[in-house]
């Protein structure tokens, strides 16, 4: 197995991550015949420190393989009478076209490593249990973020779930049926002597990383207007192209802090261990938001959609959906259509 360096891996894409696996992150995805091999150590007892390791790192299928894994449900005869009720036509009949970024953040939705074109992650799963629940067959579109809203707009797919936040500018042209509370995260490098950032003057004399035009960069420059406001070192904004650049910046020391999806940060600190996440933050300040099924405006399918979405959670199936990506952080209690969002600037 070839080794990278600790810049290399910092450098890595979210659509480049699933390569990199392949080579660094043996302890993470984990075969059956591996499993199996490791318990035959010819000893009769694992030593402490050996357990201790196994229990901390997560085992992801990064591969279709995981498609073994993922739960399947029945129609759910009220979610396919609110779909009757509502006039909603499919756009191909007794089908459900759903908007996925196949080759986006792990492990919400991206490419299976062992085909490039399955897409798996959470949100395919819980598309395909959407689906389920309302009697219509599964028919997955990889979509670029960019082209989600005119996709919906135009009628070319009937949902999107992209991780795509609440936000009222968006309730005025989609309706929403919610499936995730809207969560950001502060990651350093794993070095850093940062341990936890919660409060404003945490960030003090810090460089944080963040996207431009994006709900975080507004959280951000909040707290760096309290700072100023507080008469402390603010903190600085600072930007780059992407992903990439970003992550060398963090891991060279020109950038303390990045400001990433909470998911994706997670999956990059429990899979190639060079960075750790020391803080969290509701993406929709100053309200709670939460992320969204997307549909066209009036068509009638949010409603059917969060009936789905609550029956699994009343079952205990979205649980198990979250649990198996490690986005149990993220769970919410209901799911509820056009919620309030992020305010308007």
């Amino acid at each position: 197995m070839r080794t990278l360096t600790r810049t290399t891996r910092l450098a890595l894409t979210a659509t480049s991550l699933l390569a990199a696996l392949t080579l660094v992150s043996c302890a993470a995805v984990i075969t059956d015949d591996e499993r199996a091999a490791s318990t035959d150590t010819g000893s009769d007892t694992a030593s402490d420190s050996d357990t201790a390791a196994a229990a901390a790192v997560p085992e992801f299928d990064l591969t279709t393989g995981s498609l073994d894994g993922r739960p399947h449900i029945d129609p759910i005869p009220a979610a396919v009478a609110a779909l009757e009720e509502s006039g909603f036509q499919p756009i191909q009949a007794g089908k459900l076209t759903v908007a996925l970024g196949g080759a986006g953040t792990p492990p919400t939705s991206f490419f299976a490593e062992d085909d490039a074109q399955t897409i798996i992650g959470s949100d395919p799963d819980l598309s395909s249990l959407i689906a389920e629940g309302l009697g219509l067959e599964y028919t997955p579109e990889n979509v670029a973020w960019a082209d989600w809203p005119l996709g919906i707009e135009s009628g070319k797919y009937d949902l999107a779930l992209t991780n795509i936040g609440v936000t009222e500018e968006r309730k005025e042209l989609f309706d929403f049926a919610t499936y995730r509370d809207a969560v950001m995260g502060f990651l350093v490098a794993d070095g850093s002597e940062i341990t936890e950032i919660s409060k404003p003057e945490d960030i003090s004399g810090l460089k944080v990383i963040v996207g431009s035009g994006t709900n975080q960069e507004k959280f951000l420059l909040d707290w760096i207007a309290q700072n100023e406001k507080a008469g402390i070192a603010p903190g600085e904004a600072v930007y780059y192209e992407d992903n990439a650049a970003g992550l060398l910046a963090l891991g060279s020391g020109r950038a303390d802090v990045s400001i990433q999806p909470y998911s994706l940060a997670k999956f990059q600190e429990q899979t190639l261990g060079e960075t750790r996440v020391v803080g969290k933050f509701n993406s929709a300040f100053p309200v709670t938001g939460q992320v969204g099924a997307a549909t066209a405006k009036g068509s009638g399918l949010a409603e059917p959609v969060a009936v789905v979405v609550n029956e699994l959670i009343e079952t205990g199936v979205y649980d198990e959906v979250l649990t198996r990506w490690g986005q149990g952080d993220e769970a919410i209690t209901e799911s509820l259509v056009n919620p309030a969002g992020l305010p308007k600037p």
